[in-house]
């Protein structure tokens, strides 16, 4: 295959790069990026979407949007491909951002120099006569 013939590949291949879809994430997408973006929802079901998050909290699978009202199994497999369940905005985006991971304690250090009466167990009962 010559360049010329990759070239012509790559040029007829290029408008479907555009057809990419993007997927719409369950726990973030505000009520005008549902109604854009899925299949069969308007104005009002995105914003009963949105109302259903908000009163029961982040989507923790595709399945849970046939719980809302007006959404029937058709509509969820007509979208299932277009749709993620990702983390909640408040916890990806909430105040002060996400949390740094903890670190691991550092490990304790003695604080006796040797020779010391610390370090000889000088303070202890052991080996001690009585």
């Amino acid at each position: 295959m010559t360049i010329k013939h990759v070239l012509l590949l790559l040029l007829t291949l290029l408008p479907l790069a555009g057809a990419a879809q993007t997927l719409v994430n369950l726990n973030t997408a505000d009520a005008a990026t549902l109604a854009r973006d899925l299949e069969g929802i308007g104005e009002s079901k995105a914003r009963a979407i949105v109302e259903h998050r908000t009163r029961n909290g982040a989507f923790r699978s595709i399945d849970e949007l046939a719980l809302v009202k007006g959404i029937g199994p058709k509509t969820l497999e007509l979208n299932r491909s277009r749709l993620r369940v990702g983390p909640a905005a408040s916890a990806a985006t909430g105040s002060g951002g996400a949390k740094a991971p903890a670190r691991a304690a550092a490990p304790a250090r003695a604080t006796a120099k040797p020779g010391s009466s610390a370090s000889s167990g000088a303070g202890s009962t052991a080996g001690r006569s009585r």
